[in-house]
């Protein structure tokens, strides 16, 4: 069972995977460059942090006393507002006694009871005033006071939600640039799906011309990836046009071995006919016509399936032919038959099929009319109508559409071949893709109109 989303266009399909491929390597991306970031932000932090921690430690003095002092504070004005996000701690840890930033006002930093090597900086993340979260770097020095060495623990610490809101910016910035790239891709992806697809339209528009007879089989100047299918619909063709061949060849043997059969049962009619025997011979001769139209019938079907299509065909002189073919025959003795069809005029059609076409409608129209046949054609854009009118009695609306309806015959249940011909213009249109409308006639009788691609 075939899904409905493998239904529809490839070319959406493909823009769907695109589109979602895309948009999880974009948030992947946004993600990525984000933590990317926020690494490189706490780096550069902490090489802020450890000059913070350097310039303090230059800045160590001690009294004659032993108590301990800065010779000059950080510059930062951070270290000197209350709570300004930025801290640093100074610890004597021989006699306890510290020195603190303005910023940490009556707290101090809790740091971790962990050994310190002189000139190892550790890294925490400890709690902070007002529940903040501090990021730390500390480190101890040893230094000489004189009698002793003291051993000094220094600290600095930031408020990571300073860390967190540059991160968020970075964050906020850098969404804008992923939507637009995007788009572009997106775009990018359109432009490629489409050159990628372009072959497939080419092979559609190339099967379309078989199929109108513009062309036999599909160009082998293909790329690689379509070129399996284009050898595989070539070969279908030459295995359909040998098929058709030797189909048409059946259709003519059974046509000929019909004839003779036919011929003689004519002349046995004949005979009958002679002898007196006129009714036996009628029945017989009716027999023979129908057998004989209907190998006619299956042979224009025979052609019709197997043959290819032509180009275009000039209508005026088929025309014309048609005329002088029909104004010999008995049945237009005493009417008027005439063409009034553009010398420019061309429809695509086989020459043969627009003869069956015509000559069919003609003849009819010819053996109804009371005085007067018409046959017109003009041009209405890519469509070519054909009417063929008469001043016959014409044919009521109803009884139009059971005749258009296929295998019904103009003259069903009784004597001739009268609605062979629409049978066989009905079988041809229906492969060439015309129509037949039946309508009134400007003359009075019945109208028929035929439609054929210009």
């Amino acid at each position: 069972m075939i899904r409905p989303f493998a239904r529809r266009s490839l070319r959406l399909r493909l823009m769907a995977f695109a589109a979602g491929i895309m948009a999880v390597t974009l948030i992947v991306a946004g993600f990525g460059l984000t933590a990317l970031f926020a690494r490189n932000l706490e780096r550069r932090v902490g090489q802020e942090l450890d000059t913070h921690v350097a310039q303090i430690a230059g800045a160590l003095r001690f009294s004659p006393d032993g108590e301990i002092s800065l010779a000059r504070e950080p510059a930062d004005p951070r270290f000197n507002r209350v709570f300004g996000g930025l801290y640093w701690q100074v610890t004597d840890t021989g006699t306890g006694a510290s020195l603190r930033s303005r910023s940490l006002w009556d707290t101090e930093l809790a740091l971790p009871d962990d050994l310190l090597a002189p000139g190892v900086v550790h890294v925490h993340e400890i709690a902070g005033p007002r529940g903040s979260s501090l990021l730390v770097h500390e480190q101890a020095v040893v230094v000489d006071a004189g009698a002793t060495d003291r051993r000094i623990r220094l600290s600095v610490a930031i408020d990571t939600r300073e860390l967190d809101e540059l991160r968020a910016g970075f964050a906020r910035d850098i969404a804008p640039a992923l939507v637009v790239a995007g788009l572009v891709l997106l775009i990018g992806f359109a432009v490629q799906i489409r050159a990628g697809l372009q072959p497939m339209d080419t092979l559609r528009a190339a099967i379309a011309d078989i199929r109108a007879g513009r062309r036999k089989r599909l160009d082998g100047a293909v790329p690689s990836e379509v070129a399996p299918l284009v050898e595989e619909v070539n070969t279908l063709l030459d295995h359909q046009e040998a098929a058709m061949l030797r189909a048409r060849d059946r259709a003519a043997d059974l046509a000929h071995g019909l004839k003779t059969p036919l011929t003689a049962l004519a002349a046995d009619a004949r005979k009958l006919r002679d002898l007196g025997a006129a009714e036996i011979a009628d029945d017989i001769d009716e027999l023979a016509g129908r057998m004989r139209v209907h190998v006619e019938r299956e042979m224009a079907r025979a052609r019709l399936r197997h043959g290819a299509a032509a180009p275009a065909v000039a209508l005026a002189p088929a025309a014309a032919a048609i005329v002088r073919a029909l104004e010999r025959t008995p049945a237009a003795e005493g009417k008027q038959v005439a063409a009034d069809v553009p010398p420019d005029l061309a429809a695509r059609v086989d020459s043969d099929d627009f003869n069956e076409i015509l000559g069919n409608l003609a003849e009819n129209a010819v053996r109804h009319a009371a005085s007067r046949v018409l046959i017109s054609a003009r041009r209405d854009g890519d469509i070519v109508r054909i009417a063929v009118e008469d001043d016959g009695p014409g044919v009521d609306e109803e009884r139009r559409a059971e005749i258009l309806r296929r295998g019904r015959r103009l003259d069903e249940g009784g004597r001739g071949a009268a609605g062979l011909g629409l049978a066989i213009v009905g079988d041809i249109l229906a492969e060439t893709g015309g129509r037949l409308d039946l309508g009134t006639s400007r003359l009075g009788g019945l109208s028929a109109t035929v439609e054929l691609k210009a």
